[in-house]
């Protein structure tokens, strides 16, 4: 993703729709056992377009006892919160 990570951070809350979160390091977990994710933040060398300069992160997504379903509805809210100039 191209974002920093205090904007993912941000962004985050209302992507996992309100689930209480802790931030540790590079690993975020829920804190709600109904809701057993993971999400892990490797920072990328900055994406350079001319004089602008853009944080970007490796984000990966770790769900456990999620149904096919559940899982996609996570997936798409995570993409729609994080989706930026219309796609």
């Amino acid at each position: 993703m191209t974002i920093t990570r205090a904007d993912f951070l941000r962004s985050l809350r209302r992507a996992v729709d309100d689930v209480p979160f802790a931030a540790d390091g590079g690993q975020i977990r829920s804190l709600d056992p109904g809701h057993a994710w993971r999400i892990v933040l490797t920072p990328l060398p900055e994406l350079a377009i001319a004089l602008v300069r853009l944080g970007r992160l490796r984000v990966e997504i770790f769900l456990a006892g999620y149904d096919d379903a559940r899982t996609r509805r996570f997936l798409e809210r995570f993409e729609l919160y994080f989706r930026r100039a219309g796609g």
